[in-house]
């Protein structure tokens, strides 16, 4: 599949942000018609809290693998861990409560810019223990079943916020704090999948197709 035009990094790359700032030089998911309580952000609930990593690798512009790891605090569907990957046009959930890595699949990696373009059929739910050591110092390493996931040499620190996120029609808001990094990978059955992490940006202002994140808050 060819790289999608929009990714998350290249709108955490924007840092802290309103969604006004971010619409200058960057297109973000569109707002969608909304109404009721929702559409008013000053009035929208949290519904996570938590922390949600992700890796995307290439090999020229063809996404090889993409793996969004999550750590939730609180949520509306409970607390847990789960990796969601795509691979080779599969979609494996391995999650310790399979409710919750349902609801994060369903509700939100799948309308992930990350996501667009690649074919997404209805995941394998697996239940598995999820391990996840998750930090803006170290990077990331998450491991679940034959799984695992690992992002370092974080290059940056800094702050995201917007309320304009669209997943599939529901606009959320979302705040973090983002770390992009140098280096990634993604083991299935201990081998290395294909692909490279994709870097950007300026050495002032880094980007990359992997991200530490912390301090995730949505709401809607």
């Amino acid at each position: 599949m060819t790289r999608p035009l929009l990714s998350r990094r290249r709108a955490l790359q924007a840092g802290a942000a309103t969604a006004a700032g971010l619409t200058a030089g960057l297109a973000l998911p569109a707002i969608a018609d909304a109404a009721g309580p929702a559409s008013d952000p000053a009035q929208r609930k949290v519904v996570l809290v938590g922390a949600n990593p992700g890796v995307q690798l290439f090999d020229g512009d063809t996404v090889t693998a993409y793996a969004s790891v999550w750590t939730v605090d609180w949520s509306t569907h409970g607390a847990g861990a789960a990796i969601v990957l795509w691979h080779d046009g599969r979609v494996r959930v391995l999650t310790d409560h399979p409710a919750l890595g349902s609801w994060l699949e369903r509700t939100f990696t799948r309308f992930f810019p990350e996501a667009g373009g690649l074919p997404w059929p209805e995941p394998r739910i697996e239940r598995r223990a999820v391990h996840v050591a998750n930090d803006l110092a170290r990077g990331s390493h998450a491991r679940a079943g034959d799984v695992a996931v690992r992002i370092s040499g974080v290059l940056d620190r800094r702050a995201f916020a917007t309320d304009d996120f669209d997943l599939g029609g529901r606009v959320h808001s979302l705040s973090l704090v983002t770390g992009p990094s140098a280096a990634a990978s993604i083991e299935v059955r201990g081998r290395s999948l294909p692909g490279q992490v994709v870097r950007s940006g300026t050495p002032e202002r880094p980007s990359s197709s992997a991200f530490v994140a912390v301090a995730e808050v949505w709401r809607f």
